[in-house]
């Protein structure tokens, strides 16, 4: 598939995720970030955003829970350009029974080049890069050209 360009805004659109036994590691984390995270737009599934939300006092856009519909709306909102970065504190100790929703929203991911942090480390080094500040241009898949060869 060929590809474009897409500017995002140096406020980003930042979606929080995390299983259930991340999202203490996770709230600790956006609490020892919350200057940086204030400046940006942020969108959580149903449980994490709520608890985010209540322990911060951020504004956070909280959708269903991940295990009801959650994961995959945050999956169409990246599709439709209303997601920069993804944070998403996940388990690989635990199955989960939307796994399936998990995969799905990392494929959508990848396939339209957003940043993901899965970790403390990685969350750390996103939160800090100079690009999260600043209109950067992230290489996306052409989905206009490609629909119009294909119609």
């Amino acid at each position: 598939m060929n590809s474009t360009t897409r500017t995002v805004t140096p406020c980003k659109q930042v979606a929080l995720v995390a299983h259930d036994h991340r999202k203490s590691e996770l709230l600790r984390w956006v609490k020892e970030n919350k200057d940086a995270l204030s400046h940006h737009t942020l969108y959580a599934t149903g449980t994490t955003g709520n608890i985010l939300s209540r322990e911060t006092g951020l504004s956070i856009t909280a959708l269903m829970s991940g295990p009801m519909g959650g994961d995959q709306q945050l999956g169409a909102m990246i599709c439709e350009k209303k997601i920069d970065v993804l944070v998403f504190f996940w388990d690989p100790l635990s199955a989960v029974p939307h796994d399936p929703d998990v995969k799905a929203l990392l494929r959508i991911a990848a396939v339209w080049n957003i940043p993901v942090a899965i970790n403390r480390a990685s969350a750390n080094y996103l939160i800090t890069s100079p690009m999260m500040t600043h209109e950067i241009d992230i290489e996306v898949p052409d989905y206009d050209k490609y629909l119009s060869e294909r119609l």
